[in-house]
């Protein structure tokens, strides 16, 4: 496995919902879950808890997040980048 192909694995596309605490940003993280019976799919989602070393996102950013070892109780995931800026 290449280099490239390690650090992008398990990268997630999602919203910042909070930024009230220094340094952790909450994301919010969409997907789509089948029904088990019925088989229709259904939105779903996750909250992370996300480390931002430089206070860079602001609440409404869309920013792409990677796992890393656990920070806190909490937050075991990094921010890598913001994708898009909210529109203030």
């Amino acid at each position: 496995m290449s280099e490239t192909a390690k650090k992008s694995s398990g990268v997630k596309l999602g919203v910042v919902t909070s930024d009230k605490a220094t340094k952790t940003r909450k994301v919010e993280v969409g997907f789509l879950a089948k029904h088990p019976k019925y088989g229709k799919y259904l939105r779903k989602r996750t909250v992370l808890h996300v480390h931002d070393e430089g206070n860079d996102s602001k609440v409404g950013d869309k920013v792409e997040v990677r796992p890393c070892r656990p920070r806190s109780k909490q937050k075991s995931w990094e921010l890598v980048r913001v994708v898009e800026r909210a529109l203030d």
